[in-house]
This record gives C-alpha cells, sequence and structure tokens, in this order.
C-alpha cells in the first residue's frame, strides 16, 4: 500500500466522521457551516485554476462549476436529514466502490479497460460500472430500510460520476493536475494539507466535493420542475 493511498484513505474517514457528527445537528446551523465551508474554499480552489491558464471556454466552464457550489448549498437547506443520506451512499458509495473496484480487478477482466481516456484515463470500465451498481444498490436498500419511495435519489450514483468527470474535464481545461495544487501553497491553507490530500498532493477540496455539487444541483433542479 503506498502512501498516496494510505493518506486518501485516512483522510475519507476522517471527512466522514466529520460529516457523521454534523448530520447529527442537520436541523441547526453547524452543519450548513461545515457544507459551506466545504462549498466557499472548493470555490477559491477553482478560482485559483486562473493562474495557470485563462480562455474563454475555461471562464464559462468555471462559472457552471460556480453555479453548481451555489446550487448545491441551497439543496442542502430543502432537504431533510433521510435524503441527505441517499446522497452520502450514492455519492460516496460509487466514488469509494468505483476507486476500490478499480484498483483491485480494473483492467483483469477488460483488456485496455480506459471508458475515459481523454478525461479521466485513471478510471476503468469494471471500476465504473461496479461503483455504479453497488451505489445504486446503496441507496435501494437504504431506500427499502426505510419504506420510503424517493426513487430520484437513485440516480445519485450516476449523478455522481458525471460530475467527477465534469470536474476532470475542467482540470484537463485548465492544466491541472489536482485542484489543491496552487491552492495548498498558499500560506492560509497549507495547515489543511493533509485535509486536502496530503503532501503527496492528490485531490483538494474540490475533489471532495464536486460530485456532490452536481447531483444536488440536477436533483434540485428535478425538485423544482
Amino acid at each position: 500500500m503506498d502512501k498516496n493511498f494510505r493518506i486518501r484513505v485516512l483522510c475519507g474517514f476522517a471527512l466522514f466522521f466529520a460529516a457523521l457528527l454534523m448530520m447529527y445537528t442537520f436541523d441547526g446551523i453547524p452543519f450548513k457551516i461545515f457544507f459551506g465551508v466545504f462549498a466557499i474554499v472548493s470555490g477559491f480552489e477553482l478560482l485559483s485554476f486562473f493562474k495557470k491558464k485563462v480562455s474563454f471556454l475555461n471562464i464559462v466552464l468555471a462559472l457552471l462549476e460556480i453555479a453548481f457550489l451555489i446550487f448545491s448549498s441551497i439543496f442542502v437547506t430543502r432537504i431533510d436529514v433521510v435524503q441527505v443520506w441517499y446522497i452520502i451512499f450514492g455519492v460516496c458509495g460509487y466514488d469509494i466502490f468505483a476507486y476500490l473496484c478499480g484498483k483491485a480487478i480494473g483492467g483483469k477482466i477488460i483488456k485496455k479497460s480506459r471508458p475515459f481516456p481523454y478525461i479521466s484515463k485513471n478510471k476503468t470500465w469494471e471500476g465504473t460500472v461496479l461503483g455504479l451498481v453497488l451505489s445504486v444498490s446503496l441507496v435501494a436498500i437504504l431506500m427499502l430500510a426505510l419504506r420510503r419511495t424517493d426513487y430520484i435519489y437513485l440516480a445519485c450514483g450516476p449523478l455522481a460520476l458525471i460530475g467527477d468527470l465534469f470536474e476532470s474535464f475542467l482540470k484537463r481545461q485548465f492544466k491541472i493536475k489536482d485542484s489543491n495544487e496552487i491552492v495548498i501553497k498558499n500560506k492560509f491553507f497549507e495547515k489543511l494539507e493533509l485535509v486536502v490530500g496530503g503532501s503527496e498532493g492528490h485531490g483538494g477540496f474540490l475533489d471532495r466535493i464536486d460530485s456532490a455539487a452536481f447531483t444536488m444541483t440536477l436533483l434540485l433542479l428535478f425538485s423544482i420542475l
């Protein structure tokens, strides 16, 4: 197990337990602050991309990402705690299972297993498909256990994949490897290095929230319609 993977796992568990703690105060201020801080810092990371490259397309893509962060924050204020769990199971379930399954069997069943070679070359067919199946299954099991029929939340896993691909495309356009690549060099943020991915340089706050922000924006639009 390499250092990067260990850091990623530790960060994932730390953020999960932090989110779990906030869930107990979901109807109060702390959860909104927790999500809001993530959205704001993600916005700073996004704006820092312009230090690398500026173009009309990049501005449009960045505005879309900012819109996702804003609308997802609005969506959080409109839903109940059970619906938040659907999102956590769907979005985080996809991210975790796709990563683990891709690491374990990626390329072993389907040779040259790269479904998105020009956007996210590390994704594999095995990881992607199993991530989607297992994330949808998790949400369905939770729904059955609670005897609720919020079927739209079964789309959380697939929407998380699209959101992840959008951010990967965004980083490619800006020629950024990791969303914390620039921000982490700022003295104000360097203390948060472990939270956003450690010294090995992966991810960032935007990577932690991009899929959820995209998913919640689409769910918000569906709920309005």
